[in-house]
């Protein structure tokens, strides 16, 4: 599955963020990891973008979209979701690029010239989330571990009781090398728990 976030403010100005990957967890059907660059060719990644202007055009959409698709073996662009808002498949932004999805959001819906979509760095994001057989006030197990790691930048949101399955944050890994990045987010993804006391 891929994404695309638009932006678009009033006066129709429009911009595209990098095309996005998502890795999902087998059983939870969730979104595990977002990989910034997608792993796609430049074709496929311009396709993708395209249509997801075109698809916020459509709309005539003021602010955020998320528009996630299906990349087909035969590398058709199929169009699965929309999201108006500021979205998981952008979180990565915060740290890897130049204009986070959250500024930019503010940007569009106050008629504002939009920001930079271009990345600095590659980026990846972990969904943190509840592990099985836990319920109750969270812990967040050897999250010291995971600080000591360059490029790693947890991002905890605050919920209190956590429960199998249910998103209590993310981590963003931000590297030179893309494939480098995925290893530390698996290394990340392995370490860190989110359990309860």
């Amino acid at each position: 599955e891929l994404a695309v976030i638009v932006a678009r403010n009033k006066n129709g100005e429009t911009k595209t963020y990098p095309v996005v990957e998502m890795e999902f967890h087998p059983e939870a059907n969730q979104v595990e990891y977002v990989i910034c660059p997608a792993r796609i060719s430049e074709n496929v990644a311009l396709k993708a973008r395209n249509i997801a202007l075109k698809v916020a055009n459509s709309f005539q959409h003021i602010g955020l979209l998320a528009v996630e698709m299906f990349q087909t073996k035969d590398d058709e662009i199929i169009v699965n979701e929309v999201a108006p808002r500021t979205h998981n498949s952008g979180h990565y932004s915060i740290e890897a690029s130049y204009t986070s999805q959250f500024e930019q959001h503010l940007r569009s819906i106050l008629n504002l010239p939009l920001g930079n979509t271009d990345s600095k760095v590659a980026g990846i994001m972990v969904n943190l989330v509840g592990e099985e057989g836990f319920s109750g006030n969270v812990v967040y197990q050897n999250i010291e571990e995971i600080l000591k790691m360059d490029g790693v930048t947890p991002h905890i949101y605050g919920k209190k009781q956590t429960r199998p399955f249910r998103k209590m944050g993310h981590v963003t890994i931000v590297n030179n090398d893309l494939s480098e990045a995925r290893k530390i987010a698996e290394n990340v993804k392995n370490t860190i728990r989110v359990i309860s006391k």
